[in-house]
């Protein structure tokens, strides 16, 4: 892919869609260590509403980075699990987090320069 490629692909442009909405790759990188309920994700996240996670849920299974299971009993219970499409997105998630470990009090300065 040439340096204009990202400009002109729409495959790169979804990939930074993806990761360009917070609670995405929040919620992916909450999922890393295995199978969970809403509620347990919820309180691993923190900050986030039930509806923003729902909906976070659902986007994410829609795009096939998530999958919703219903296990039967005598109350249904719901996890939400990565699929192997959604494993391979950690590492830039991770590196993407590690960029901002290291860099972050930059840009906050930077920020702050002007005013922010």
């Amino acid at each position: 892919m040439t340096s204009d490629g990202y400009l002109a692909d729409c495959r790169a442009r979804l990939a930074f869609d993806l990761l360009a909405n917070t609670w995405n790759s929040v919620v992916l990188w909450a999922l890393r260590d295995g199978p969970s309920r809403h509620v347990e994700l919820r309180g691993r996240v923190g900050g986030i509403s039930s509806k923003v996670l729902t909906e976070t849920l659902r986007r994410l299974e829609f795009n096939g980075l998530v999958e919703r299971s219903v296990h039967a009993g005598t109350a249904a219970r719901v996890t939400y699990e990565l699929t192997p499409l959604g494993r391979t997105l950690l590492g830039p998630i991770d590196a993407f987090g590690a960029w901002a470990f290291e860099h972050g009090d930059e840009v906050m300065a930077a920020q702050e320069r002007h005013g922010g």
